[in-house]
């Protein structure tokens, strides 16, 4: 082929896509354009056929084109609501978190300020992923890190206890019950490395903390054998009898009352 015709070849595959590029850059800017003569209303709407679609990312441009061109009003109120939720089902928990923290500084007595803390707790308790459940492929509440878990009961109390009629009150109550119980574990987990180690004072702290805060939770029974152990090892007999008539009388099939701590561990590996 001579060198005329292939040079006039070249010359015309740089032309097609100049052509393409040109083309692609009107389309994109007419798509701009028509967007910018949309109502808020109109956005609004785009990005709610996008979430009842599923289609989060779509929805996000949406909402924060819609934020952009129209920052007051109602629709740019609930534009920020539903950043908060699609960050949260795109998994993109820190970002809804900070989305929902914003609509509660900005909109402190909106009527729908209770759903932004109900997001954001939802947002926490997902932020931190477990590690021992990564590793085993199981997931476990007292796995998870504790400051997450503190900041998601943050928000679930502050719907029971701000909004009693909301309408997420339920459902926060019920969270509250799971996360409690995760820390009540976490506490006990604790007080148990503290025992296999023989800081057993360490070990009857942790384990009165649990008395103290988490009533009615089955780490009770924990807490008091952990406690009843302890002050036998540390041979604090009236103590021990103590711990032990209070572990009799609530727990009286109990195996922290047959344990033997004077064995080479067995105890420890059928409680433990």
């Amino acid at each position: 082929m001579n060198s005329s015709l292939l040079s006039l070849r070249i010359i015309s595959m740089i032309m097609m896509l100049l052509a393409l590029l040109i083309n692609s850059g009107c389309s994109s800017s007419k798509n701009d354009l028509d967007t910018e003569l949309l109502s808020a209303e109109a956005l609004y709407g785009q990005a709610e056929q996008a979430m009842l679609k599923r289609n989060w990312d779509k929805a996000i441009i949406a909402l924060q084109r819609l934020e952009a061109r129209y920052p007051y009003g109602r629709f740019a109120k609930q534009a920020q609501l539903d950043t908060a939720y699609t960050h949260y089902k795109l998994g993109q928990d820190g970002l809804a978190i900070a989305a929902a923290d914003r609509f509660i500084t900005l909109n402190p007595t909106h009527p729908s300020v209770d759903y932004a803390y109900y997001i954001k707790g939802l947002a926490s308790f997902k932020e931190e992923s477990s590690w021992r459940g990564l590793l085993t492929g199981r997931s476990s509440l007292a796995d998870r890190d504790p400051d997450s878990i503190i900041k998601s009961l943050d928000s679930f109390y502050t719907i029971v206890k701000r909004f009693p009629n909301s309408r997420y009150k339920s459902d926060a109550e019920k969270r509250i019950g799971y996360l409690e119980a995760a820390q009540a574990e976490q506490q006990i987990n604790v007080a148990r490395f503290y025992y296999s180690r023989g800081a057993y004072i360490a070990a009857i702290n942790r384990s009165k903390t649990v008395l103290g805060k988490y009533a009615g939770k089955p780490e009770i029974e924990d807490a008091l054998g952990i406690m009843y152990l302890s002050y036998q090892q540390m041979q604090m007999s009236d103590l021990a009898s103590d711990t032990q008539r209070i572990l009799t009388l609530n727990f009286p099939n109990s195996n922290y009352l047959t344990a033997n701590i004077n064995s080479s561990g067995g105890w420890l590996g059928r409680l433990f």
